[in-house]
């Protein structure tokens, strides 16, 4: 078994697939956007799929024995790296925008030490 081949296309695979999606949802379309997706934002998920497929195809084509078995290994571990990149993606980005705590709205109540 080339697992060399294997591991290093299914990488490949999921940084290229990933990668892709994060940028163009990152980068092109605005923060309003990801709280309603339309079929525009949901369309680039067809990236990592494709990159998914092609290194699947190509470890398949460039192995000579158990070529099924190394096909399904690609497209296994791809999908688990695209998706480990997309969870790492969503906390990274989360963090980006948080800001202080909102202040409740209100009477204050102060200490007794300072009345007027």
């Amino acid at each position: 078994m080339r697992l060399k081949l294997v591991i290093a296309a299914s990488l490949l695979a999921a940084i290229v697939g990933a990668g892709s999606c994060i940028a163009l949802v990152l980068g092109v379309f605005a923060v309003p956007t990801w709280s309603k997706p339309g079929l525009l934002v949901t369309s680039t998920l067809l990236l990592p799929i494709a990159a998914i497929i092609f290194a699947s195809i190509f470890v398949y084509r460039h192995t000579a024995r158990r070529r099924k078995l190394q096909a399904f290994l690609t497209a296994t571990l791809s999908t688990l790296l695209t998706l480990a990149l997309f969870v790492g993606a969503s906390i990274l980005t989360s963090r980006r925008g948080m800001t202080d705590p909102p202040r409740p709205v209100g009477p204050q109540v102060t200490s007794g030490a300072t009345r007027i």
